[in-house]
């Protein structure tokens, strides 16, 4: 194991969740760690031409602030090019030109690695020997090479035969590979190439550091990590258990203090705030192929609830989602597509009726008392979001439910309901469609398109799959008279929540066959209000 390159590219994979932005103070403790645990080569960040956004200093690593850093001689230092941005517009060796104006004994850079998705491969490859001209040592990084036949690796490996490569990485993009896939791949790619070969993990499964391990077993002299696996999505292998393992394998002493200390002062908590670090959701993820990217964005945005992101999962399983794509995570997120369908209509029941709609906010339980006196004087049809359940259920009339998972989740709850369940029945998955009670079910169908409100007779068109739009929708396309909400608590101001709610309910006012509509409990929503007990 003398030959073991061990490379830690925290500034580089890290800045996924703190846009580049280290402290140099950070960076400086960071080096000496660094030196300290036994690692090799640091990954100090990328090199880009974007800049649409901001982003630190990391997200470039210029030479001019690679030489503001006291780096210890004995670290070799790597910056990271993506390849989408020498294989696009621009000519390779024009952008190539500005991303390294310099050549490498004019530079603080000794290693450049090029992140390379399998498409792109054959395109990017001139780089190699761009860069080498100029005195740089060259890796490639493979990028989703797990969903690759051994055909298809093999011939990736003959083309990278033909140029400077000093180190052939490969990367477990998704993180779904397991340790004796790890053990092919490498076999396949050692078929065609000689040269050292590098691994790249991710830990979604919560097998990064065991795929890594296996790897070296296997002959890999190159091996990624990160501190405390920060990294985008789950994060990588840790370079705090990984400098364990060198350590015991090269039988070489290292001093993890300096490590640990600014663990305890930088990384943890910033891992608290960020987020990072495997979960059964990016199990999921590496589990069916689908990019961390749409996991992270996800956890991130309070929108989503734990049902959003399962349904967002199941649907990217069907539909392919190994590459990101932000307008395909709206699109999975509201998951009824197509034409509405349905057979049962609301009007009957609800033409000409106050309606008292209880939302699922703590208000409901608050003013149980009050709200039951109003349902008692006022007689509306009540009809309850979902299972709310916080008054007594002979004052409740109607259920509605319309997300797939929650539904799928709550069918045992609505078993044993005696309320009739509205909801778009046929258009539920089989599973659910079997578990829920038939003679209990109406079925109201919807579809979803941006910005759109349509009341028809057994279906409606929403905005967005919530709960809330449908219910509104229900009532409206009942014609009934009017709508008291109760339980519409809202969230703190700077919750995305809030904001896609308000506009949820200013679209669906601005209807021109919207019902009236007055909060009767406590709502940070700006709606008429007024209050249960003035009845």
């Amino acid at each position: 194991m003398d030959t073991i390159f061990a490379l830690d590219c925290t500034l580089r994979d890290g800045g996924y969740y703190n846009a580049w932005d280290f402290p140099e103070s950070t960076i400086q403790d960071y080096l000496q760690a660094m030196l300290a645990c036994g690692v090799d080569v640091v990954e100090l960040g990328l090199r880009s031409l974007k800049n649409s956004s901001f982003s630190g200093a990391c997200a470039y690593s210029t030479d001019t602030f690679l030489r503001s850093l006291a780096v210890p001689e004995a670290l070799l230092v790597s910056v990271m090019v993506n390849a989408s941005e020498l294989v696009g517009d621009m000519p390779l060796a024009e952008a190539l030109e500005r991303l390294f104006p310099l050549p490498a004994d004019e530079s603080p850079v000794d290693l450049v690695r090029v992140a390379c998705h399998v498409h792109e491969f054959a395109q990017a490859l001139p780089a190699a020997d761009w860069l080498k001209s100029r005195g740089y040592r060259v890796g490639f990084n493979l990028m989703q090479v797990a969903h690759c036949s051994q055909q298809e690796v093999q011939a990736l490996a003959r083309l990278a035969c033909g140029h400077p490569i000093e180190v052939l990485y490969f990367a477990d993009s998704m993180g779904g590979m397991n340790p004796q896939q790890v053990a092919q791949t490498i076999r396949w790619l050692r078929s065609e190439w000689g040269g050292a070969l590098g691994i790249h993990t991710h830990d979604n499964m919560g097998l990064a550091l065991a795929n890594t391990l296996h790897a070296l077993d296997e002959g890999v002299t190159w091996v990624d990590a990160t501190v405390t696996g920060m990294g985008r999505g789950p994060g990588n292998a840790r370079t705090e258990e990984l400098a364990i393992e060198l350590a015991e394998g090269l039988a070489r002493p290292v001093n993890l203090v300096p490590l640990m200390a600014l663990i305890r002062s930088y990384f943890k908590p910033l891992q608290q705030q960020c987020g990072w670090g495997t979960n059964p959701y990016y199990y999921l993820a590496g589990k069916y192929g689908i990019h961390p990217t749409y996991i992270q964005e996800m956890l991130s945005d309070t929108r989503y609830s734990e049902e959003d992101i399962l349904a967002v999962i199941e649907h990217l399983r069907i539909e392919g989602g190994r590459k990101f794509n932000a307008k395909a995570l709206d699109a999975a997120r509201h998951f009824y597509q197509g034409e509405p369908k349905g057979n049962w209509s609301p009007v009957d029941v609800f033409a000409g009726r106050e309606v008292l709609l209880l939302g699922t906010g703590p208000g409901v339980a608050k003013h149980r008392t009050a709200i039951e006196a109003f349902i008692h004087k006022r007689r509306p049809l009540v009809v309850a979001l979902n299972t709310q359940s916080a008054i007594s259920a002979d004052l409740i009339d109607y259920r509605v439910a319309c997300h797939p998972v929650r539904l799928r989740a709550d069918c045992e709850a609505h078993s044993k309901l005696p309320q009739p369940l509205i909801t778009p029945f046929s258009m539920l998955p089989e599973d659910i469609q079997r578990a829920l009670d038939k003679g209990n079910v109406l079925d109201f169908g919807l579809k979803v398109t941006p910005e759109a409100f349509v009341f028809n007779k057994h279906d409606c068109t929403l905005p967005n799959s919530l709960v809330v739009a449908y219910a509104l929708a229900i009532a409206t396309s009942g014609k009934a008279a009017h709508l008291w909400l109760a339980g519409f608590d809202g969230y703190s101001g700077d919750d995305p929540r809030s904001r896609e709610m308000q506009h949820l309910l200013d679209l669906y006012r601005q209807q021109v066959d919207a019902c009236p509509m007055q909060s009767i409990t406590e709502t940070r929503y700006s709606l008429p209000a007024r209050s249960v007990y003035a009845f």
